[in-house]
């Protein structure tokens, strides 16, 4: 595990975005909130807060960091028959929250299809990114040709 000690405490924000891409017909499921399982926007937004904040326990060396927020958002996109998926994770201190926020995303898109696979096995998880951190030494990054969506 890196030491961080010597690190000055900052406010530090992180943003990862990720797709699950599924049927035509599932998509319209989930829109009309008529999934087998129930509320599968719902259900996905919990996980994804829960695994931010249990990211030190399921990624190796990763730092137990006070998570101070998470914002999940999802983004239905009827073009590539996707579900789009947002999280932005923020704190105050020695390191950043990049993996908390790229957990978060992939946690719901596992929810996302555990929800729905009774009705389609075929969904395909995809395009798990960072795409914007702030805070520390080195300040602001920015996935070139992105930016923050909000």
């Amino acid at each position: 595990m890196v030491d961080v000690s010597r690190k000055r405490v900052t406010r530090r924000e992180a943003v990862a975005r990720g797709r699950i891409f599924m049927h035509r017909d599932t998509l319209e499921l989930l829109r009309e909130g008529r999934a087998p399982k129930g509320d599968v926007i719902a259900a996905a937004h919990l996980a994804g807060v829960m695994a931010a904040k249990r990211t030190f326990e399921i990624i190796p060396l990763a730092h137990a960091i006070p998570i101070e927020g998470v914002d999940l958002a999802f983004r239905i996109d009827d073009a590539s028959a996707a579900v789009g998926i947002e999280a932005r994770v923020h704190t105050r201190a020695r390191t950043g929250v990049e993996m908390e926020a790229l957990t978060a995303v992939a946690a719901a898109a596992l929810t996302l299809y555990d929800m729905l696979k009774a009705v389609d096995r075929g969904m395909v998880i995809g395009e798990i990114a960072l795409w914007v951190k702030r805070g520390g030494q080195s300040g602001v990054w920015r996935r070139p040709g992105g930016g923050a969506r909000r």
